[in-house]
């Protein structure tokens, strides 16, 4: 009698807790019709629920007026898409060098983990942060070269990216990313023979979103994105290095 005493309020209070956890779960809907990269909102992007960027991580918290953000995903086979609907008053890349400061210049940044297992990632692949800059190449940090010096390395054959402004507002831009997800086992020096993951119903990837604000200094003056991160020791941003801070999403066809 006394071990039934135990065990049941046990499995009441994990009974109580499940069903919380699986509703705040995040999802992304299957896309069933072509997506085109063009920068362009196309009516397969309706079936996908906007969602916010409005988590500050670095810098001071910007007027609407100089950046606003949200964004939509959607998946098929071969890709996972965003469609990012951003505001700026300034685009800002002061360097032409895409591998030189990049951080600094405007720049919508993807952070992805193909199995949503978190973990350290900044001089691995365990997971990605791509730079993506205005001029649409893809940057991220790659493995530690000799003597340890970061090896800033361009991923644009992971993906294809096109921004548009909008013909009502110049400050707003809709920017379209389809995006190969590679696992755990790529390395760069390899990439020519690595293929990258087939998108299944079921998956699970840890994901977020943030874009990189420059009006003109040296150095960027925003730092905005999707998920809430607690500062460890002050800091919040640390989604470059470590995937612990990504959203966990789950890849469906429909809600059931």
């Amino acid at each position: 009698m006394k071990i039934l005493a135990v065990t049941f309020p046990i499995i009441f209070l994990l009974v109580g807790i499940l069903p919380s956890k699986v509703l705040a779960k995040k999802y992304i809907y299957h896309a069933d019709n072509e997506i085109s990269i063009d920068g362009v909102q196309e009516t397969e992007w309706q079936k996908a629920n906007w969602q916010p960027m409005n988590q500050l991580m670095l810098g001071e918290a910007p007027s609407s007026e100089d950046f606003t953000g949200r964004f939509k995903l959607l998946w098929d086979r071969n890709y996972l898409y965003i469609l990012a609907e951003i505001t700026d008053d300034i685009l800002f890349d002061q360097h032409p060098d895409p591998l030189f400061k990049y951080w600094d210049d405007d720049c919508l940044e993807v952070f992805i983990d193909e199995d949503a297992s978190g973990g350290d990632h900044q001089y691995n692949f365990n997971a990605f942060a791509y730079h993506i800059a205005l001029d649409n190449q893809a940057v991220d940090i790659g493995e530690l070269l000799d003597g340890k010096k970061e090896n800033f390395i361009l991923l644009n054959d992971h993906l294809n990216s096109v921004w548009k402004r909008s013909s009502t507002s110049p400050y707003k831009i809709t920017w379209e990313v389809a995006l190969k997800v590679f696992d755990d086992s790529y390395r760069h020096s390899n990439r020519k023979t690595i293929k990258p993951q087939q998108l299944i119903e079921g998956k699970n990837i840890g994901f977020m979103l943030a874009y990189c604000d420059n009006d003109g200094s040296k150095e960027r003056e925003h730092f905005i994105g999707s998920a809430n991160i607690i500062a460890h020791n002050g800091d919040k941003n640390l989604g470059y290095k470590t995937a612990d801070v990504f959203d966990k999403y789950i890849l469906i066809k429909n809600l059931k």
